[in-house]
């Protein structure tokens, strides 16, 4: 069954999403919608599909639809796509708050539709070591670094960057949060540009994570520790190296990792989803988990910017 798809935003990341869409067998690429009109054009252009004049013509042509329009409109778009009719993945984070996240679920709970979250990471195939060689991680330590994006400036580096992170260890975990400790720094824009958090879970596991968004160099590596085993893994480079106690001795081994492109597998994901009405890789609900965590540390570092006068 052939699925009719279509992209809300065509900035960069919705330029891709079109790119992608455009690739796969079993769909079609139907529309492309966007406020500035020059911009949807360019990317049908590019990658195929139509210019759509409106929401919904967008959900009236489209069963499946990204919605990559800036955090602070997935509410309003992502919403009005789901009551229109179409199964949605809206892009990372699921809202611009915790009240939003809720409205969004409560509206994919009401309609009946799909809504899944763009958290590419777990679509890494680096990922897929962690979870077939990880049972109980005690200490996960992550860092994900990048030169100033000129983008994304209407948040921090918390809900820019650290959040992937901040998804992909709560699944790994599986445990409630019981303590945030965090630090940040406002360098380049009026948010926290690098930041800092020490995460420390009901079943013991602590994780220590640090993004920035002003390095010279791009970093997006992970290495998790548990009994007898130690995995280190970089997401970017698609590799990575897991080490084990054995016979008295360390041993390790380079992790074989099939090389992929995470943002096909995710929109493969939805489009399965889509196609077999299952539940979403990343749900709506997991997507709002991550969002809470993030949040809470972006008050952290506003509390304690606060506190210095800053």
């Amino acid at each position: 069954m052939e699925i009719s798809a279509g992209v809300a935003g065509a900035g960069s990341m919705g330029r891709n999403h079109a790119r992608v869409y455009g690739l796969m067998d079993g769909v079609r690429l139907e529309g492309i919608f966007d406020v500035d009109r020059g911009r949807a054009e360019a990317v049908a252009a590019e990658f195929g599909g139509e210019v759509m004049d409106s929401l919904e013509a967008l959900a009236e042509r489209c069963e499946a639809v990204s919605v990559a329009v800036p955090t602070e409109h997935h509410l309003d778009v992502g919403g009005k796509l789901m009551r229109l009719g179409a199964h949605v993945l809206v892009e990372k984070p699921i809202a611009a708050n915790e009240t939003e996240a809720e409205e969004l679920l409560r509206i994919a709970g009401t309609t009946g539709r799909l809504l899944q979250v763009g958290h590419i990471e777990r679509f890494n195939p680096v990922l897929r070591q962690l979870e077939d060689r990880l049972d109980r991680p005690r200490f996960i330590e992550a860092h994900r670094l990048s030169p100033f994006p000129n983008r994304s400036l209407d948040i921090g580096v918390v809900l820019d960057l650290m959040i992937h992170d901040l998804e992909v260890i709560l699944h790994l975990v599986n445990s409630p949060v019981t303590n945030i400790d965090a630090v940040g720094v406002p360098v380049l824009t009026r948010y926290e540009d690098i930041a800092n958090a020490r995460v420390r879970f009901e079943n013991g596991c602590v994780a220590n994570i640090t993004a920035s968004r002003i390095s010279p160099e791009r970093m997006r590596k992970i290495r998790v520790f548990q009994e007898n085993c130690y995995l280190s893994l970089d997401y970017q480079e698609q590799n990575g190296k897991i080490f084990w106690t054995e016979a008295g001795g360390i041993q390790n081994a380079e992790v074989e990792v099939d090389p992929s492109e995470p943002l096909v597998a995710e929109l493969g994901a939805f489009i399965e989803t889509v196609r077999g009405q299952k539940e979403p890789a990343v749900t709506g609900q997991q997507g709002a988990a991550a969002l809470e965590v993030a949040l809470e540390i972006t008050r952290l570092i506003q509390a304690e910017s606060d506190s210095r006068g800053v």
